[in-house]
């Protein structure tokens, strides 16, 4: 037999697992601008990154890490071996996109992983659909609201500053860029940490070892572990994916990374308040696009953004067929173990 305790142990280390590929996967969300525009050195803007990943703890609630916890499955039908499958459905899909150079949604991986494991441990009746319908909406809302809010930051700036020649404005627009980015870390760590601890709070209440999460509260020890993994991965950076969002998009310099991370701060921020977990890559992504597209809509490499989409489209889906076979697999393995006490 295995422990119920040692379960919850080896669910929380998988969890600052996935948590730790999160920030590495998404470190280019918030840095691909100000490394490819040259306003900092890849070492200097992961530190920067990594360390605007904890202001989130310090500002934000923790509306996000609810939703994820509460808001996917149903509560009552949670089981560790559940939360065990989700978090390695995400990671697996995580890394396969990492290795192709796509910036997938790590939101969507841990929540496609909740759906298919939650699926194959109590069938369909299991997911809480009114609130996947909400987080899957965003899929397409989100980059939406990024391209839009980023066309109007841009055309905004663009006459602002159309007296004044470019080369006087570069040295404005590398100190406003930074600025700009720094609020899109603090985004993205508000948004992306929070959904690990709304997973390690689901698994301390399954196991019986915290209750806290029953009333709404998450331990200060879990945010912080959380705050910390994803500044860790952060700070070892995805270069690959910068690559993809910071050059393979569209032509990015001070100004229009300015703009980028504006848009993208904006939308981050506001649903980190209202709690929706929305993906900080698609918002980037499609802030850059925005940016792209108010200057000249064959700016945008769209071949690029195709892939990019595919991999959003394909991202729930597969992460919740790789939870659903680890989770068959984990359950058997329990079981021929003699089950969890």
């Amino acid at each position: 037999m295995i422990s119920s305790f040692a379960l919850v142990v080896i669910v929380i280390v998988v969890a600052l697992i996935f948590d730790f590929v999160n920030g590495f996967n998404d470190a280019a969300n918030a840095i691909a601008t100000i490394v490819v525009s040259k306003t900092l050195t890849p070492f200097q803007a992961v530190c920067m990154a990594a360390a605007a990943n904890f202001i989130g703890y310090f500002v934000f609630g923790t509306a996000v890490a609810t939703m994820i916890g509460k808001g996917v499955v149903q509560f009552d039908q949670v089981t560790l071996p559940l939360i065990f499958a989700a978090l390695i459905g995400a990671v697996v899909w995580q890394i396969i996109t990492w290795r192709m150079g796509l910036p997938s949604s790590s939101s969507h991986a841990l929540i496609g992983g909740l759906i298919g494991s939650g699926i194959a441990a109590a069938g369909l009746s299991t997911v809480k659909w009114a609130g996947v319908g909400k987080i899957f909406a965003f899929i397409f809302l989100a980059p939406l609201i990024g391209i839009v809010c980023a066309m109007i930051v841009t055309a905004i700036t663009i006459w602002i500053f159309h007296k004044q020649k470019p080369a006087d404005t570069h040295g404005i627009f590398k100190k406003m860029q930074l600025v700009a980015s720094l609020c899109s870390s603090v985004g993205h760590g508000t948004n992306d940490a929070q959904k690990t601890m709304g997973i390690i709070a689901l698994a301390l209440f399954t196991g019986g070892v915290s209750s806290s999460f029953e009333t709404g509260h998450i331990d200060n020890w879990v945010v912080l572990a959380a705050y910390t993994a994803i500044s860790l991965g952060t700070l070892c950076g995805g270069w690959r994916i910068v690559k993809t969002m910071g050059t393979s998009i569209t032509k990015i310099g001070p100004m229009e990374g300015f703009c980028a991370n504006v848009a993208a701060a904006s939308v981050l921020l506001t649903t980190s308040h209202a709690g929706i977990p929305v993906s900080t890559t698609h918002v980037m992504a499609g802030s850059i696009m925005g940016v792209g597209t108010i200057q000249h809509a064959r700016c945008v490499r769209w071949i690029t953004a195709r892939r990019i989409l595919m991999a959003w489209v394909f991202t729930i889906p597969l992460s919740a067929t790789c939870a659903a076979v680890t989770y068959f697999i984990v359950s058997n393995l329990i079981k021929a173990l003699g089950g969890i006490h």
